[in-house]
């Protein structure tokens, strides 16, 4: 079924009541959702597009970004998540990739996505801002406001989440119709969304955490999204009172408690708080238990699978760990020859399920290569169980840096880096951060003649990259640490740099 007319079952009944109120005031009802999602699917069969078509997004969050989502979603096209601190480059590839008949950008950003779309041959770009403004709005007037939904398969394409690669290629991981409504259904579920609930939303909606995660299960539920375009600590205390759940990265949680006002009594209505997008540090654990009275329910997840193990929302939540295998989804850990691991022994993770994406992008050699004779997807990281069927992961297998709950391949860095005048090689490794619980970090052999600083790498990667890619430190050294293979020993370094 299509994703959309799956999560219209939960809300249908509830078309009155609101679904988004926004941090200035906004407010819109399910009603309201049906009618914005039926003008973007209609604007968009209006241009000839046609299921499977691509929508590229890279725009701030908005209420009118979700609907511009859910549209895409209800036509049975493919959309098209772009981070927004994504620059010039990388866009190029994206686009030259992924091929969308669609961009939709920020207003500030048309004069330079204009020309890559003529660049690349795509035939629309229009722009929507953080207050709903932009051509876009005004494509759409007198757009039809009732649409039949695009019939789909549970194996049709619904969107194409870019995730770093370990060679410096992104992949498009290809999420399906059947991945979200399986995953959704699951959540709604295991974690007891109902009608009644609130959610503080803060987190960006470019990518899993944010656009599926925090709102298909409220979806389901016909319940209500506190919408903050931001993280503001202080905004979200001042929301707890009506709120009854928040979603957030490990960050949120350590610049909460950074707060003065937020204890117990903040938190008197609050029923759950859940965390994810980066390991949860057991201090930070320990110590939003105390000053809350809540224990945060931590849970493991990725761009390819959607959620995958959760701690339980009834039951002992433990800190260290992500928790169990979500209904319907397995999970195994196994040795380099394939063979089942006993508990506390670290090994590979390797998962399946319904929540499991179909394969990369134009990437048949690359998807064959991450999956088991079996069929079972090795998803890099390094996990084991404890004596009680918790899993704990404890590395990752693919030097994968999560920063501020973003994943940064150091790969991606080091070709940026490298490809600089005086540069001779680089490594870039993940240190420990007390805010981001990682910050990336470049160790750098410059040519004995040259004379670049810290502060010249990395204006130089701000210029080519994301921001939350671009190192903190910049450490120049005469050799990298390597092995008898000759192997950069990246964890000598990250040692080194502590």
């Amino acid at each position: 079924m299509n994703a959309y007319s799956y999560f219209r079952r939960g809300f249908a009944r509830r078309l009155g009541a609101n679904v988004i109120e926004t941090d200035r005031g906004e407010s819109f009802s399910y009603a309201d959702l049906e009618r914005e999602t039926a003008r973007v699917a209609s604007f968009l069969t209006g241009l000839g597009l046609q299921a499977g078509d691509r929508v590229a997004a890279q725009i701030d969050k908005s209420p009118q970004g979700l609907f511009l989502y859910l549209g895409t979603l209800r036509a049975g096209m493919c959309y098209l998540p772009l981070n927004t601190a994504y620059q010039r480059a990388e866009l190029d590839y994206f686009l030259g990739d992924a091929e969308p008949r669609v961009v939709v950008c920020r207003p500030e950003s048309a004069p330079m996505l204009g020309e890559l779309v003529r660049a690349h041959g795509i035939e629309h770009l229009v722009s929507l801002d953080d207050a709903g403004r932009g051509s876009l709005g005004e494509a759409m007037t007198g757009a039809a406001e009732r649409f039949a939904d695009c019939e789909r398969d549970d194996d049709d394409l619904a969107v194409i989440i870019y995730t770093s690669g370990t060679t410096g290629r992104s992949k498009g991981a290809m999420v399906t119709h059947g991945n979200l409504t399986s995953n959704a259904q699951v959540l709604r579920e295991y974690w007891r969304f109902s009608e009644r609930d609130v959610l503080i939303h803060a987190l960006p909606i470019f990518h899993v955490h944010g656009l599926f995660v925090a709102v298909h299960p409220i979806l389901l539920a016909g319940a209500r999204i506190l919408f903050h375009r931001k993280f503001d600590p202080k905004a979200v205390i001042a929301d707890l009172p009506r709120a009854s759940a928040m979603m957030g990265v490990p960050t949120f949680y350590t610049r909460l408690l950074a707060e003065h006002g937020f204890d117990k009594a903040a938190c008197g209505s609050m029923r759950v708080f859940i965390s994810g997008s980066a390991p949860l540090l057991l201090d930070t654990f320990d110590e939003f238990r105390s000053r809350s009275g809540h224990t945060i329910l931590e849970r493991y997840g990725m761009s390819e699978a959607g959620m995958i193990t959760s701690n339980p929302y009834e039951g002992d939540r433990r800190g260290g760990t992500v928790g169990f295998p979500l209904p319907g989804v397995s999970v195994r850990v196994v040795g380099p020859l394939g063979q089942p691991l006993a508990t506390g022994e670290p090994g590979d993770i390797q998962i399946k399920g319904p929540n499991l994406f179909i394969g990369y992008w134009r990437m048949p050699d690359k998807t064959k290569e991450e999956f088991t004779a079996d069929g079972w997807f090795r998803t890099g990281d390094v996990g084991q169980w404890d004596g009680d069927g918790y899993l704990c992961i404890v590395g990752r297998s693919k030097d994968l840096i999560i920063s501020g709950g973003y994943n940064v391949y150091p790969k991606e860095i080091e070709l940026v880096i490298d490809a600089m005048p005086g540069v001779v090689e680089s490594a870039v490794v993940g240190v420990p951060h007390p805010d981001f619980g990682e910050a990336v970090a470049a160790v750098v052999v410059r040519d004995k003649n040259a004379s670049l600083d810290e502060a010249q790498v990395i204006a130089h990667v701000r210029s080519q990259i994301a921001g939350f890619k671009v190192p903190k430190r910049v450490t120049f050294v005469d050799d990298l640490p390597r092995n008898a293979m000759g192997k950069v020993q990246k964890k000598v370094l990250r040692e080194q740099l502590k």
